[in-house]
């Protein structure tokens, strides 16, 4: 991409790291710890992974998916650290950039929705050059896809191959998120495993060659 590209884009980066727009409103004092946003935009990558929001391990050391969460993502993406988290393959853009809190159960509450409604639209203008975006749960299908997300999640996932197929550039692959916490949906969809993933995997390997 040309220069005044990275440039517009680390730029508008940089706004987001310094964004604190959500401690601007009265629900902002809700967040457990200080904003910390945690993305990698790239006008060079071909695949663009949306997931939710940084959990924990994230917010402690800025790094998506540096968690088992992350573990198993490479492992479904079949890829290894060092390539994941290489800009020239993979752009990392979660709905929300900042870790959101827990509920009283301890799961991870659902991205702030500041984060996208501001930034979102901007970040993707200025990633033209995406082939594939990887929708990772609720939120990002909900976003990328629109209408044509299914009733619920695995609706969704399941359908992935009509999605595929009509989606224009870049292509949408909608993908349940992968905390451990989902350990049981896929046990309870072996198709995930045995269809999905294979495909998944064939499509990084063609972007990443």
């Amino acid at each position: 991409m040309p220069t005044h590209a990275n440039a517009d884009l680390d730029s508008l980066a940089g706004h987001i790291r310094a964004c604190r727009l959500c401690l601007e409103r009265p629900a902002g004092r809700a967040l457990p710890h200080k904003p910390r946003p945690v993305l990698v935009p790239s006008t060079r990558a071909r695949i663009l992974i949306a997931g939710q929001a940084p959990g924990t391990k994230v917010h402690a050391t800025g790094i998506p998916f540096n968690d088992a969460s992350g573990d198993r993502l490479r492992d479904w993406l079949g890829v290894a650290r060092d390539a994941f988290y290489d800009p020239g393959n993979f752009a990392i853009v979660p709905m929300g950039f900042c870790f959101p809190g827990q509920d009283a159960r301890g799961a991870d509450l659902p991205p702030r929705r500041e984060c996208a409604l501001e930034w979102r639209q901007r970040l993707m203008a200025l990633m033209p050059q995406l082939e594939l975006v990887l929708a990772i749960g609720l939120y990002a299908q909900a976003w990328h896809m629109g209408a044509s997300r299914r009733r619920s999640l695995t609706e969704t996932v399941e359908d992935w191959r009509t999605i595929f197929a009509a989606s224009a550039a870049p292509k949408i692959l909608p993908l349940p998120h992968p905390s451990w916490r989902n350990t049981g949906w896929m046990k309870r969809n072996p198709w995930f495993a045995a269809e999905l993933l294979p495909f998944l995997r064939t499509q990084i390997a063609m972007r990443l060659g």
